[in-house]
């Protein structure tokens, strides 16, 4: 397996008795079980706002997920500012926004990464009508296809308060993890994302606390109904 050479630290580059690499194993067997009744298969993740640490949560759990032995797809559905390629070290020449715009199937835009059964559908360039787009029912198809292939999509989203792409894709989702980012935000925004997700009738699997310091830096995973305490 080939070491990342980037800037973007993921749990093939950590060392696996680290605590924030159990962190990450934590919140993908917390996810797993958050519903009762089956678990999550589309997993939608979002924040209130930018620099939360939302897309590397989404990355790291499908590294966690893929190292567990599931056939993984991470889709980059943050069509106003795409990251996931630049994680992956991949080409964003082709992605999300042409599967939408074209009747091309899903697998002519999807990469394969260097996490043995991760496979990554990068954004695409950048659309003039990203809500637009993600509104249309080829959406629903995608996540319909992406099922008869992966055992686990994730997406990674823009922030709930800044643009209504979220929503969109989490009303789509089995469920949502909120990623909310120790000191960059406050309570009042998180509650407001949570509200908007669900507004749409989104499943909110739990809140991922990110950049929490202790010893070390490390991810927390509660219920989200603490936010409302």
């Amino acid at each position: 397996m080939l070491r990342q050479t980037n800037e973007y630290a993921l749990l093939t580059d950590m060392n696996p008795k680290a605590s924030i690499s159990e962190a990450y194993r934590t919140l993908r067997t917390n996810t797993h079980f958050a519903n009762a009744e089956r678990a999550p298969r589309t997993i939608c993740v979002a924040s209130a706002v930018q620099g939360e640490g939302r897309t590397i949560t989404a990355a790291n759990l499908a590294v966690s997920y893929a190292l567990e032995g599931k056939k993984t797809l991470l889709v980059d559905a943050d069509l106003r500012n795409p990251v996931l390629h630049k994680v992956f070290e991949a080409t964003n020449d082709a992605g999300l926004t042409q599967y939408l715009r074209s009747s091309a199937p899903m697998q002519s835009f999807v990469l394969p990464t260097y996490v043995e059964k991760l496979s990554l559908l990068p954004s695409g360039p950048i659309p003039k009508n990203p809500s637009e787009l993600l509104s249309s029912e080829k959406l629903g198809g995608l996540v319909r296809d992406s099922l008869e292939e992966f055992e686990v999509v994730i997406f990674d989203t823009p922030p709930v308060l800044l643009v209504t792409d979220a929503q969109i894709v989490a009303a789509r989702c089995d469920g949502v993890l909120l990623v909310v980012g120790s000191g960059k935000v406050k309570r009042d925004s998180a509650v407001k994302a949570k509200q908007l997700l669900e507004h749409v009738q989104a499943s909110l699997l739990g809140v991922v606390l990110n950049g929490k310091k202790k010893a070390s830096t490390e991810l927390m995973h509660k219920r989200y109904k603490a936010m409302a305490e």
